[in-house]
């Protein structure tokens, strides 16, 4: 009779290690899951810092005219009246 508990409590123990290790939500894909949640946290951090400046820039660029002559000078190379425009090449080395 004690060898029958004994296995059936081995078999039950045995069963229960099968679906800890091996089973739907094991252990190993808990640790997946972990691993997946830390880098969509990553990616959410850099995304928010992203977002940060994009609105420093939008506000800057609805309250000053500095930040639109800035992009219209680098970005276009527009010049104003009566000014000469410069260019100055590094020489190659």
């Amino acid at each position: 009779m004690s060898k029958l508990i004994f296995l059936l409590f081995s078999l039950v123990t045995l069963l229960m290690q099968y679906r800890l290790w091996f089973g739907v939500n094991s252990l190993p894909e808990y640790w997946q899951l972990q691993v997946q949640v830390q880098q969509q946290r990553d990616q959410n951090t850099q995304l928010s810092k992203r977002n940060q400046a994009l609105n420093l820039e939008i506000m800057d660029l609805k309250q000053g005219l500095e930040a639109v002559e800035e992009r219209a000078r680098y970005e276009l190379g527009l010049i104003k009246p009566n000014e000469t425009f410069y260019r100055i090449v590094p020489s190659p080395q």
